[in-house]
């Protein structure tokens, strides 16, 4: 008899064959090891499935589905969290291009279990040089879900991570017909908004997981377009109501806004391209604004003059953006 809780252990994939077997070992050499995982192949078109199959041949906790037609990464995440077994009482998703420690889910579930009300736990991730998701004191172990999303919202503390950097209470997924709620690329960050109004928040202190970061993954054109402001903007919409006062709702909208207009004024200097600014016009028609062309130039001209201040660093910066585009 096994005592430890079950957990489902999900990996949505589409052509993942360069990382996928470092990240199915990864899984593989936990040392908790009541779970289950399943691998969510999404048409791959390379040597994805093969990958799977063969490490399900192995292992029969190792499970392979694939999709009878291909789907947006969003989707494909809920397929694969839809999928989880009715006797899981907890759910990890591990991206295909990424990697968790041999102890993650053990650390991870020992809080969970500790602190019945915990529905998400978090932790930190290693991204290249950098650990990510810092922000909770040491001592913050748990805190309540209410006061982790208004932290987001309010002092731009950032702890629930990405999907392999949490672990969710199975029930949550169950509530909902689509866990991820929308098919935008913070649909994670998203679900932890809209589950986390009647439980706490959990956050384990330690690298639990490894982020690899290349021209695929889909933060890396998040970050292209800079898509985080308009991302924060539509979280604060859609759920700033559940989490703050009309009042702070009200500032700090206004307040993302401005650094909005900050950002284009950079982009329009930086001459950005086409796609860019598509993305963006298309995203403040979303959001009920129009491009103010009044507000961005005035933000131009402050940026310029502020560069102008500098003319050798301003120079520099020019040529930097100027070889970028002619790459």
């Amino acid at each position: 008899m096994n005592n430890e809780p079950f957990v489902s252990i999900v990996t949505p994939v589409y052509n993942g064959e360069t990382f996928l077997a470092e990240c199915i070992e990864s899984v593989l050499a936990q040392g908790y090891s009541n779970w289950e995982y399943i691998i969510v192949n999404n048409c791959s078109t390379d040597c994805t499935l093969g990958i799977a199959n063969r490490y399900a041949s192995l292992d029969p906790r190792v499970r392979v589905l694939t999709n009878p037609t291909f789907v947006d990464a969003i989707r494909n995440h809920n397929i694969a969290v839809a999928s989880i077994s009715p006797s899981s009482k907890y759910c990890k998703v591990v991206s295909a291009d990424d990697w968790i420690t041999p102890d993650c889910l053990a650390r991870m579930v020992e809080l969970a279990e500790a602190h019945p009300k915990v529905g998400i736990v978090g932790s930190y991730q290693r991204s290249n040089n950098e650990i990510k998701w810092k922000g909770l004191p040491k001592d913050a172990t748990v805190i309540s879900g209410r006061e982790a999303c208004r932290m987001h919202f309010l002092n731009s503390i950032y702890v629930f991570g990405s999907p392999t950097t949490v672990l969710y209470r199975s029930d949550l997924i169950r509530r909902r017909p689509s866990f991820y709620p929308h098919s935008e690329p913070h649909a994670d960050t998203s679900a932890c908004f809209a589950s986390l109004g009647d439980c706490d928040f959990g956050f384990v202190h330690e690298v639990l997981s490894h982020e690899r970061v290349h021209e695929a993954q889909i933060s890396s054109r998040v970050y292209k377009l800079e898509a985080n402001t308009p991302a924060l903007m539509e979280m604060l919409h859609r759920y700033g109501p559940l989490y703050l006062t009309e009042g702070e709702l009200v500032k700090r909208q206004e307040e993302v806004l401005a650094s909005y207009y900050v950002m284009l004024g950079r982009a329009a200097l930086q001459m950005t391209g086409h796609e860019f600014w598509q993305f963006h016009k298309r995203k403040l028609a979303e959001l009920g604004y129009s491009l103010n062309r009044r507000r961005l130039l005035a933000e131009v001209l402050t940026k310029a003059s502020h560069e102008l201040r500098r003319p050798i660093a301003a120079l520099r910066k020019f040529e930097c953006v100027l070889a970028q585009r002619t790459r």
